[in-house]
């Protein structure tokens, strides 16, 4: 279901901009306008994350570090204890522990998205395997 909002920009390059970009990526300019108006509100409530392109789209990241799937696929579940996994997840990550908590706050928000990056990857993972597997076994053979 669509809401309509008419937008009005003072600064006409602004809006400009905004045509020359969506033009750019073969988009409309109004689910542009929206992608970028939801990135700078999930950025105002958590200022450590900014977003950033890539293969598989758009996605969350921590300013300077990571993508937030990244550090969230090191800290749900596995072997280490609860207790210890932001620790672990500094550690391993090389983080302040202050983006750690910044990736499990936006994870806490944007539960459903994380998950799926989270899955995906996994599952690039599992595919390139399988593929790596086979040549080996062609090389043995």
């Amino acid at each position: 279901m669509s809401h309509p909002v008419s937008v009005r920009f003072h600064d006409p390059r602004v809006a400009e901009q905004l045509k020359a970009e969506a033009a750019a990526r073969s988009a409309s300019t109004s689910s542009l306008a929206e992608e970028l108006i939801d990135e700078g509100l999930r950025t105002r409530r958590h200022p450590l994350v900014s977003f950033r392109d890539g293969p598989a789209g758009r996605r969350a990241h921590l300013v300077g570090g990571p993508d937030v799937w990244e550090v969230i696929e090191g800290l749900v579940g596995g072997d280490v204890p609860v207790a210890e996994r932001i620790t672990r997840a500094v550690e391993v990550f090389g983080l302040p522990g202050q983006l750690v908590e910044a990736a499990l706050a936006y994870y806490a928000e944007f539960t459903e998205e994380i998950d799926t990056q989270v899955g995906a990857n996994r599952k690039a993972a599992e595919e390139a395997e399988a593929q790596w597997r086979r040549r080996q076994a062609l090389l043995a053979g």
